[in-house]
């Protein structure tokens, strides 16, 4: 075919060579809100270099090749010895090497760790989401090992070391660890206190041997693991390392790697105990209070990470119609597409604002933001990583049949989309987790309620919503039938709140009268046409 029959025209170009960070003006703004003045300059420093490799042409190769490359588990040797192994892609651990090394797992080690380690987290996981599950749960590890002021002082140096050092080894031996967890069996799902895997004690004190299985254990190759177990006195947590100190491998028996939607890069895996060497961490027949800080780490993580695949489809989107041009004109500038748009970027603004206000939480770790958390947290995980997968999916029908095809790598977000609904605890879950802060501690909501008080007076719609909110909460009797109708309501009105105060005028007025207003439709795109979408919009755009 002659070549003046294929000439390519009014096609966006590829979304590369750009700062994932200073491009995300949410997210720079929401940095500079919480962060100490004194730290800032340090931090848009870092998190602009980490951005601008995200967006490199180098990196976004690498999480195509992770995806395109999924692990292998080789369980014998040639010799028929067992070595259960995962083979990763080099590209996988060039993504976790960069991950350590930007400091990604420092959070707990550093002043405004926690929302530089968010604020990083959510620029890196755009480039690949998979490899992001290891170093959430190396992240979120460390205050569940300061149950055991012992063990915490000889893993918590490796956890938040900035160096990635692959390969199993004893961990003494390594200038830095990874960790995973395990705590679903086939029998109990999220109903870890039906768990039957059996902890008996040895003969040196703390020490243990397990028996029994792991319906999901993500990162196999990690060097270290927090499991439950049950022991004499009940449900206790158990640190398992992968190598023993003398050497000799840990009983780890992987039994398969599953065969998942998305997330393909990593590694999860269903594992059988049988005599496997263990140190208990607290006290016995108190595994879930003890892992429950790493627990509500990682599900904040799973609201960042949600943040990020939906930052990466609102930039795919608005870049896709800054460049195409469709009857007359491009297509940024038509109406409907652009109420679609300005709704997707609504959506993400929100997630990204949410997120940073919960890690500023953490930084801050006094007792009012700590009973914050308490209900933020699973009210967050509920409604952001469930508001994630339609965005994506709205996001990718954007670009038309572009987003349909494997090489605009919006399928693989679609993917990814709904995992973070799933880990730690799906929507009922988290629901009821809510439940449960509400009839359990008072000073959860006052909490609660004082922050989004703040916001009172400045928008009628969010003042609706707040009194309407605590219309609901005046009665808890037989609330578990709503609780998900309640906790949606606790999250946007939040997100309001929180847009009231610190987002433009044109993002707070299209925010509150689509979500808390009600004037709105059942998909995106169907915003109020008077309010200044064009605004909105441009807000959004990567600027590529």
């Amino acid at each position: 075919m002659a070549a003046s029959t294929h000439t390519v025209t009014n096609q966006a170009p590829p979304l590369v060579g750009y700062d994932v960070f200073t491009s995300d003006r949410a997210l720079v703004e929401g940095v500079e809100r919480h962060l100490d003045p004194a730290l800032l300059e340090s931090a848009r420093d870092e998190l602009s270099l980490l951005g601008r490799a995200a967006g490199s042409a180098q990196v976004q190769k690498w999480g195509d090749q992770a995806n395109e490359n999924p692990p292998v588990l080789h369980t014998h040797d040639r010799y028929g010895n067992r070595i259960d192994e995962v083979e990763f892609h080099p590209a996988w651990h060039r993504l976790l090497g960069k991950a350590v090394g930007s400091g990604l797992t420092t959070a707990w080690s550093r002043p405004g760790g926690h929302l530089r380690r968010a604020a990083g987290f959510l620029v890196w996981t755009q480039a690949e989401g998979g490899h992001g599950c290891p170093i959430s749960m190396t992240h979120a590890a460390v205050p569940a090992l300061r149950a055991d002021p012992a063990l915490a002082a000889e893993w918590e140096p490796r956890l938040t070391s900035t160096v990635y050092d692959a390969g199993l080894r004893p961990a003494s031996q390594k200038a830095g660890a990874i960790f995973g967890m395990g705590m679903t069996e086939k029998q109990g799902g999220s109903d870890v206190r039906a768990n039957t895997t059996r902890a008996q004690a040895l003969a040196e004190d703390g020490t243990y041997a397990l028996t029994g299985h792991k319906w999901f254990c993500s990162a196999p190759m990690s060097d270290g693991f927090l499991v439950l177990a049950q022991a004499e006195q009940g449900l206790t947590c158990f640190l398992v390392p992968r190598v023993l100190e003398d050497g000799a491998r840990n009983a780890f028996a992987i039994q398969r790697l599953k065969d998942k939607l998305g997330n393909k890069s990593n590694a999860s895996s269903e594992v059988e105990f049988d005599g496997t060497w263990a140190r208990r961490v607290g006290d016995e027949g108190r595994g879930v209070r003890t892992i429950i800080e790493m627990v509500a780490a990682t599900r904040l993580d799973c609201v960042i990470g949600s943040a990020a695949l939906m930052r990466q489809a609102v930039a795919q989107a608005v870049h896709h119609a800054t460049y195409r041009e469709a009857f007359g004109g491009k297509l940024v500038d038509k109406p409907l597409m652009r109420n679609v748009l300005a709704d997707l970027a609504l959506e993400s603004e929100a997630a990204t604002t949410l997120a940073l206000r919960l890690a500023a939480a953490y930084d801050d770790g006094g007792e009012q933001e700590q009973a914050f958390l308490r209900l933020a947290v699973p009210a967050a995980k509920y409604w952001v990583t469930k508001r994630c997968t339609p965005l994506v999916g709205e996001a990718l029908e954007c670009l038309g049949g572009n987003g349909y095809v494997e090489e605009s790598g919006m399928p693989r977000l679609l993917r990814e989309a709904p995992l973070n609904s799933i880990w730690e605890g799906s929507g009922n879950v988290q629901a009821l987790d809510v439940l449960r802060a509400l009839q359990r501690e008072p000073r959860a909501l006052n909490a609660f309620l004082q922050e989004v008080g703040t916001a009172r007076g400045a928008d009628h719609r969010l003042d609706g919503a707040i009194k309407d909110l605590l219309t609901e909460l005046a009665d808890l009797e037989g609330i578990e039938g709503r609780a998900r109708r309640l906790v949606e309501r606790m999250a946007l009105v939040l997100q309001g709140s929180l847009l009231v105060r610190y987002a433009p005028p044109e993002v707070a007025d299209a925010f509150c009268a689509s979500r808390l207003g009600r004037d709105w439709g059942a998909a995106f795109g169907t915003l109020p046409h008077s309010l200044d979408l064009a605004a909105v919009v441009e807000r959004s755009a990567p600027g590529v």
